[in-house]
């Protein structure tokens, strides 16, 4: 209040302070979101082959892109979100019925005050005390529905999402097969929690102002007439379109914003990754150029960006402030200033006063709410570039899902190939699941980048026959069984495989789960799937034994000891932890790729006698000479294109030597 008395009294007319007041709070407010402006982490789009970047306006693609997310959001009409709209609606209704009490009881308690009258200052000080309770009730029942809807529309939008990206090897695919989107981990999580915020904002700064001016309208055509109501709506059409038009440029800078912050993170992030590497190649200063370099292209963006602002900022305050103001003149001084006006013609100063002030806070209110809806034309452009943020992970999370991916070289590559006969389709190759067999038959060896490794390979294994892979670094080894674990497209050909659950993989970096000592063993599995599959915790206990890892329960005392395994056990000790969960999952077929390189070779002959034992069939990528005795076949390659696929006799295991 005193706000507002402050702003009332401003200059020779109240009204015009009222206006300019409401001016003020507009301004506040553009000032509030500008200095609040996405901290963004992430990039959006990176830009296509064309260097184009993804169109983020106000547009049909726009509002064809948020029924589509909406549909996600609210999916039934009877849901939880449908119900928190509804009491959010509910809501800024009885809000703005508020907001017409306080002005006409707020008026009456100035008026008894200028008047002197003790009892209806009394009076209007008592309902006013009365109805407060009820009103505070109403502003935080608002919040609270503003808030879930919020958590409910990021719980929506999240799961569906995590549905998408969790299904299959997609999370893999997005960043290995796939290079649309970068940081697709940061784009799930912040820019979700930020699109589903602007949309329930941008649904309160919608609903609310309408609803305003529906009442204003209607309660001023009785005070001063139906020309000042419609002289500020025909503002509000006007420089709405008008300075929609000046933002477009807002989304594009957005999307650019946004997509500079996400590699300035990345960089970061990716020297704390690679600090160890980085540390012995005394790499700092190289590092620094590059961190300076991106971090210069961010600094450059937002300067331009600032500028930018600042012009809009010049435009706006003309626009939704002066102007705004030179309107609120007219439309208050023509039911006062017209003398053909009977209404105050026999009205005295008291009655004029008071018709004033009442007149002048409702205008006050009516525009505030047009510079609400005029500047939601700014948070609609911005929203846009969220939009289409969310809708391209979408997009290209059901391509994924569906088979199909892009990356930058496989077209040129695809070229190329042409020429040679070896066509880079990918996907069009078969597979066909089988047990107790892997059959390569004609199958082209390529990268997604489109590099081929081998033109035609073929050969087969079946169950108990284990096979040592070896071959420079780059010939295709880790490609093969990429290909064999389904994690790659094939590119023609047919490959024989039992299902994925019956085919294991053993890093050389063994990944270590967050969560207990026994998740570390039985990993992907849950406490749950072990107690279907009938497995002990004295059977873990052996497994771990069997690897000579029994210490570590011993130490940690429990299974369910949690600890940063990755930092707790060392390298050969995530190699046998990775064994033991080998031992624990019992699969067909095992890949083993350099997996044994910091465990002793007793320990090594018990896991492969073991493997042996209990009917696991093994692909080994290892350059040790001791474990040729525990293969019947190898595969060479030679990196130039060729392979050998025989059997290991004596003379192979001398040459070997």
């Amino acid at each position: 209040m005193a706000a507002v008395s402050k702003y009332l009294t401003a200059g020779n007319s109240s009204i015009a302070g009222a206006v300019l007041f409401a001016a003020y709070i507009i301004k506040q407010r553009l000032s509030a979101k500008n200095t609040g402006e996405s901290q963004g982490t992430k990039p959006l789009f990176d830009k296509d082959k064309d260097g184009k970047t993804d169109k983020a306006a106000v547009d049909k693609v726009f509002f064809s892109r948020m029924r589509h997310i909406m549909k996600i959001l609210v999916p039934e009409t009877f849901c939880k979100e449908s119900g928190y709209l509804l009491m959010i609606a509910i809501m800024l209704m009885a809000r703005t019925y508020c907001d017409v009490w306080i002005i006409h009881n707020g008026t009456m308690i100035e008026s008894a005050i200028i008047g002197r009258s003790t009892n209806a200052f009394k009076r209007y000080l008592v309902n006013f005390m009365t109805v407060m309770p009820f009103i505070s009730l109403v502003n935080n029942l608002l919040k609270l529905g503003l808030n879930e809807l919020k958590l409910c529309f990021r719980v929506r939008l999240t799961s569906q999402l995590y549905n998408d990206y969790l299904t299959g090897f997609t999370y893999y695919q997005i960043g290995n097969l796939d290079n649309r989107i970068a940081n697709p981990d940061q784009l799930i999580t912040t820019d979700v929690e930020k699109f589903c915020n602007s949309v329930v904002d941008l649904y309160s700064n919608i609903s609310k102002p309408l609803l305003d001016i529906l009442i204003y309208v209607f309660r001023l055509n009785t005070s001063i007439g139906a020309l000042g109501p419609a002289s500020l709506l025909g503002y509000l059409v006007l420089s709405s379109l008008l300075l929609t038009r000046l933002r477009r440029p807002i989304g594009k800078m957005t999307v650019t914003e946004q997509r500079y912050e996400g590699e300035y993170r990345y960089i970061n992030s990716r020297l704390i990754t690679n600090s160890e590497e980085i540390a012995f190649y005394n790499g700092s200063r190289r590092e620094k150029q590059t961190l300076n370099g991106i971090f210069q292209k961010l600094v450059d963006h937002l300067s331009r960006f600032i500028h930018f602002r600042f012009t809009m900022g010049v435009m706006d305050s003309i626009i939704a402030k002066y102007i705004a103001m030179a309107v609120g003149y007219l439309a208050i001084s023509r039911p006062f200033l017209n003398v053909t006006n009977k209404r105050h013609l026999t009205s005295t100063y008291s009655e004029r006063l008071e018709d004033y002030y009442q007149s002048g806070r409702m205008l006050m209110s009516l525009a505030q709410a047009l510079g609400r809806i005029v500047l939601a034309g700014r948070d609609m452009t911005r929203l846009s570039g969220f939009t289409a943020r969310i809708t391209e992970i979408q997009e290209v999370l059901k391509e994924l899902n569906s088979g199909r991916y892009e990356r930058t070289m496989v077209s040129e590559r695809a070229k190329d190939t042409t020429i040679q006969n070896v066509p880079l389709i990918p996907g069009t190759g078969e597979v066909i699941i089988a047990d107790n067999v892997i059959k390569f038959e004609h199958i082209p060896l390529a990268t997604p980048n489109g590099d081929i490794l081998i033109r035609d390979l073929s050969f087969e294994v079946s169950s108990g026959t284990n096979v040592l892979v070896c071959g420079p670094n780059g010939c295709g080894k880790s490609s093969l069984f990429r290909v064999l674990g389904e994690l790659w497209p094939l590119y023609g050909g047919r490959l024989t495989k039992p299902e994925r659950g019956k085919l294991f993989y053993v890093p050389q970096r063994p990944y270590m789960t967050l969560g207990s000592l026994r998740d570390q063993v039985i990993y992907p599995d849950t406490h749950e799937d072990q107690k279907k599959k009938g497995t002990s915790d004295q059977v873990l206990r052996e497994y771990l034994d069997n690897v000579q890892l029994g210490h570590i329960l011993d130490r940690e005392g429990s299974w369910e000891s949690v600890q940063d395994w990755m930092d707790v056990l060392s390298g050969g000790e995530k190699q046998r932890m990775a064994m033991a969960r080998l031992f624990y999952h019992k699969p067909q077929f095992a890949i083993l790729d350099e997996c044994t390189s910091a465990v002793s070779v007793d320990v090594e002959d018990f896991i492969y006698s073991h493997c042996r034992k209990v009917g696991i069939t093994l692909f080994t990528v290892s350059h040790r000479k001791s474990l040729w005795k525990h293969h019947e076949y190898y595969l060479q390659m030679d990196g130039r294109g060729n392979y050998e696929f025989k059997n290991i006799t004596k003379d192979t295991v001398e040459f070997g030597s």
